[in-house]
């Protein structure tokens, strides 16, 4: 029995993916050049107008190499998997999760902290995954979620305050915006053919 083909646009995905991560290296190599007056100045600090171009840039930026290491394999895991429903829906997912965990951690973080990496981008493509399938019942997106399930549920815990130092509010609120992309996948989408003419 042969396997279904890959959607339209998967390969050109998976080449994003690698070179996401290949950019997100080179910036992690270039802000130990400059003694991380990158990642410093351009992470998202709540309610400070210094802080907003944090939330279109702050998931480009990591810690260390540590930090990046620990978001690579979901990003592209995870990133695949999404692909595996089509181009289009891994980049709106991908922008409403970006945009939404961001504004909400200038939001909503603590005043006086620093946020950054792609955490709150990988946890949003865990719960769009996780409740895809939930919402559209359908054998491919039930089997998605039960894969990312397995692999990811145990990084659930990522979203309580159980560790110093880690932005347990970008992860909840990446979750929640996954949550909110799968239940409103479809208005998404026409509302993005609607707007780009496409």
């Amino acid at each position: 029995m042969a396997l279904p083909p890959f959607p339209p646009g998967f390969r050109l995905g998976i080449s994003l993916l690698a070179y996401l991560i290949i950019l997100m290296g080179l910036l992690a190599g270039l802000d130990l050049l400059v003694g991380h007056r990158l990642s410093h100045r351009l992470s998202i600090q709540p309610r400070s107008l210094a802080g907003i171009p944090g939330i279109f840039v702050a998931p480009l930026l990591h810690q260390d190499l540590k930090h990046l290491a620990a978001n690579s394999a979901p990003l592209v895991i995870l990133g695949s998997l999404i692909l595996l429903q089509g181009f289009e829906v891994l980049g709106l997912v991908t922008g409403f999760c970006w945009l939404l965990s961001g504004l909400g951690v200038w939001l909503l973080g603590r005043p006086g902290t620093r946020h950054l990496g792609a955490s709150g981008v990988v946890f949003g493509w865990l719960g769009f995954l996780l409740l895809r399938g939930y919402f559209e019942r359908s054998l491919v997106t039930i089997a998605l979620a039960i894969l990312a399930g397995i692999l990811y549920g145990g990084t659930l815990w990522g979203l309580l305050p159980l560790h110093r130092g880690k932005s347990w509010v970008g992860h909840s609120l990446g979750f929640c915006a996954g949550a909110i992309a799968a239940r409103y996948l479809d208005s998404l989408q026409s509302w993005w053919m609607h707007n780009s003419g496409w």
